[in-house]
């Protein structure tokens, strides 16, 4: 398949570039993809990467579980038995923010889960999901409210009190375009809340190549805390709160072992996964540091 290259870096414009790591994918291809490293900003992003023409095919597997339901084996128990917790927390979270739950919109919702039990404890929900098999679900589970994309024509004149993206900016081929989008359609006074991987987490030291949370070529961005600032900085938005996802270090953990030995290690799993929490773990947000991190952003 053909693959696109970057010439600037999508967070500062700067051309100049090093190779980070080569890393496999593990899920679909098993071919090898390039992370490089902005040498000016230091932001890592995947390249050369298929384009968006192409990236579907890559999401074709049935180990890709935030598109199915099916709970057929280990992971993907373990994964929807710790996803119904994890949806009460962002629940919590998200009214924590809220003084009136409003309009909410979750882009890529996947099978709709979370947009489901957001709806019954109160809030307006809207979904995007680009996945046709995953959209039908969820379409089925919350209403017609759920869309291919934010750039459909039903969305250009809404605002939203709270949009979520839970782990989907780091799959989105137009970084810029999708910030800026998120700018002119949250609400005054909103919260935008996005979940990504934390590539400067102990478990992706432990790791590094196999850490299971690159996820090449899917992941075409591997956000930093700073890198994350510094885009939202050039949007016009600031960081308010950073906030851990105790659960995704096991989770990785699992898979990273499953990648490096040809099986899921649960000792070395659960191991990693306490140790990399204890280390990433701070109540100064500069310096938490867990296995996937939280950001509650807003307008400057």
């Amino acid at each position: 398949m053909p693959l696109e290259t970057l010439k600037k870096c999508p967070v500062c414009n700067n051309t100049s570039f090093n190779n980070y790591m080569n890393v496999e994918d593990y899920t679909v291809s098993k071919k090898e993809f390039t992370i490089q490293q902005c040498n000016s900003c230091y932001f890592l992003f995947t390249n050369p990467r298929p384009d968006v023409e192409e990236i579907g095919a890559y999401y074709q597997s049935q180990d890709y579980i935030s598109h199915h339901d099916d709970a057929k084996d280990l992971m993907s128990r373990i994964y929807t038995s710790v996803r119904n917790f994890t949806i009460s927390q962002k629940i919590k979270l998200i009214n924590n923010l809220a003084p009136k739950q409003g309009n909410l919109l979750d882009i890529g919702c996947g099978t709709g889960n979370f947009l489901q039990a957001t709806k019954q404890a109160g809030w307006q929900v809207t979904g995007t999901e680009p996945d046709s098999q995953a959209r039908e679900i969820a379409s089925k589970r919350v209403g017609d409210s759920i869309y291919e994309s934010i750039n459909d024509l039903s969305l250009s004149n809404k605002t939203y009190d709270i949009i979520t993206m839970w782990h989907v900016l780091e799959h989105v081929h137009l970084l810029n375009e999708t910030v800026d989008w998120l700018a002119n359609h949250l609400a005054l006074n909103g919260k935008i809340i996005i979940a990504v991987p934390n590539p400067q987490s102990p478990d992706a030291a432990n790791y590094s190549k196999f850490w299971a949370a690159y996820d090449v070529p899917r992941h075409l961005y591997h956000f930093t805390k700073d890198s994350m600032a510094l885009l939202m900085k050039k949007h016009h938005f600031k960081i308010d709160t950073i906030h851990p996802m105790w659960f995704d270090s096991f989770y990785v953990s699992m898979l990273s072992t499953k990648y490096k030995e040809g099986k899921t290690n649960l000792f070395d799993s659960v191991k990693t996964g306490i140790t990399s929490n204890i280390k990433g773990n701070s109540s100064n947000p500069k310096s938490l540091n867990t296995s996937s991190l939280i950001y509650v952003i807003s307008k400057i």
